[in-house]
């Protein structure tokens, strides 16, 4: 009877667990509506803006702003954009681990010289790195409890400040890109100074003639600040649906786990409370032919 009751508990651990993981996969699918219907509407505007930055910015000279400088990358800041909470899969796992590559890969002698600095935007890629004792700069767990624009641009901010500062000579972003519920890319993409578009590449762009007021100096001037901000929103913004969608896949997955592992337990239950039964039952007989044989 030990066993049965052992079973009996499992059987109500894993019930328990079933409706926790049900009720988080719906909850992240509402959310993850709303998350979706944010991305899809900034993303065409983003890269639009991106393209069309870069090839303006290619025809420019070098020294027209100082966010297009290049420089030899001594000092590097990586902005890694995780989630605050677990259960979603490898979401957080992969975005560490792509970090990880890139800087053993791209940027071991900074890291030696310890010129390596991390931004976290989400609790579980900062906690990671500060308790690897990286250079971590501040604290942005709090971002996704309010996720506007306005927010991530002060995040933004700091980071170009940094960079006109020569805190720092190149920033990176490491994030998920969303594609859909169940597929998520990581996505590792320069910020800081502003990729140039090839000239070879724009041939056909360069042929065209356009008009540009007040000059084409001007718009690219104040155009950069803007897409710099642009591009690390849309960076959280896919990370934001990303951790949904990877969230309730996980959380369907286990949902279905859950119930095959119930089925297994029932059955086991059954085979123990039958085992015991038929024990009883024997006892029985052969008390009552013990009795009778007296």
């Amino acid at each position: 009877m030990a066993n049965l009751k052992e079973v009996r508990n499992r059987i109500a651990s894993v019930t328990s667990t079933q409706q926790i993981t049900k009720a988080m996969k719906m909850v992240s699918a509402a959310k993850l509506k709303r998350a979706t219907n944010a991305i899809i509407q900034l993303r065409p505007y983003a890269e639009k803006l991106k393209d069309m930055l870069a090839n303006l910015s290619a025809s420019l000279e070098d020294g027209s702003s100082p966010f297009l400088e290049e420089r030899v990358p001594k000092r590097v800041l990586i902005v890694v954009v995780s989630s605050n909470r677990g259960l979603a899969g490898a979401f957080n796992t992969n975005v560490i681990k792509t970090t990880n590559n890139l800087i053993a890969e791209k940027y071991s002698d900074q890291l030696k010289a310890g010129n390596v600095s991390i931004v976290g935007i989400g609790k579980k890629g900062q906690e990671f790195y500060q308790r690897r004792k990286y250079n971590v700069i501040g604290n942005n767990n709090e971002l996704f409890s309010d996720l506007t624009f306005l927010n991530v641009s002060k995040v933004t901010e700091a980071i170009m400040d940094g960079f006109l500062k020569g805190e720092f000579d190149r920033v990176e972003v490491v994030y998920n890109r969303f594609k859909n519920a169940a597929v998520q890319f990581i996505t590792v993409e320069q910020l800081l100074p502003v990729p140039k578009a090839e000239k070879q590449q724009n041939v056909n762009t360069s042929q065209v003639d356009y008009i540009l007021e007040p000059s084409q100096e001007a718009i690219v001037e104040q155009l950069i600040p803007k897409n710099i901000k642009i591009q690390l929103y849309k960076a959280v913004l896919d990370s934001h649906a990303s951790e949904h969608g990877a969230r309730m896949t996980a959380m369907d997955k286990a949902t279905d786990n859950a119930g095959e592992l119930l089925k297994a337990l029932k059955l086991s239950y059954n085979q123990a409370r039958q085992a015991a039964i038929t024990t009883e039952l024997t006892e029985i007989v052969s008390g009552a032919a013990a009795l009778s044989s007296n």
